[in-house]
């Protein structure tokens, strides 16, 4: 059985979870309200506060949705509740990063700036502190869309192994490459 599958999902005080016919769950808390279509096969169930996913055979395909169902209404429960937050630093000479309410312009040792055009389920935050490399946060209720942006976001500098510039996410170890220099010894 599937050891992510068969966990319980704990549904918080505040938390309210509905289960439609069309195997729709949706999931309403304090920070928003998030749906996701469940796959026919798999059924949900919500007992004394705790949601149970379980799947009706040993197909393959059945214990792949098992667990992936169950890690997507986790994730929704625990959004509406905390909600989720990356943040990502901006390491290079003159790379800057400002926004303006959703929009989010960044300078990264190119011609041009990058104003990139946030939606509004996520909210942006920039830090810059003198001496320090400027921040980016990004926060959410929806795991999936948040983790995309930031993923998006960080290709359009990805951090480069000599040096390390780039745009990387906050505590993110970099394997770095010696150089010209170790290649003539």
């Amino acid at each position: 059985m599937s050891r992510i599958g068969k966990l319980p999902i704990e549904v918080p005080s505040g938390v309210k979870v509905d289960i439609s016919e069309d195997n729709t769950v949706k999931v309403k808390g304090p920070k928003g309200e998030l749906s996701q279509q469940v796959d026919r096969d798999i059924t949900i169930s919500l007992e004394e506060g705790v949601l149970l996913v379980k799947r009706p055979s040993e197909q393959k395909r059945h214990k792949a949705l098992h667990g992936l169902y169950r890690s997507l209404i986790h994730n929704m429960v625990k959004g509406v509740t905390e909600g989720f937050k990356i943040e990502q630093e901006l390491v290079g000479v003159g790379y800057r990063a400002s926004n303006q309410g959703n929009v989010l312009d960044l300078v990264l040792g190119y011609s041009h700036h990058f104003v990139f055009q946030l939606p509004p389920e996520v909210k942006v935050t920039t830090e810059t502190v003198k001496g320090k490399n400027p921040k980016i946060i990004l926060e959410s209720i929806d795991k999936q869309l948040l983790g995309q942006i930031a993923a998006k976001i960080r290709s359009l500098r990805a951090p480069e192994p000599y040096k390390g510039k780039g745009i990387r996410y906050a505590g993110e170890v970099l394997r770095r490459k010696a150089g010209k220099a170790a290649a003539k010894k």
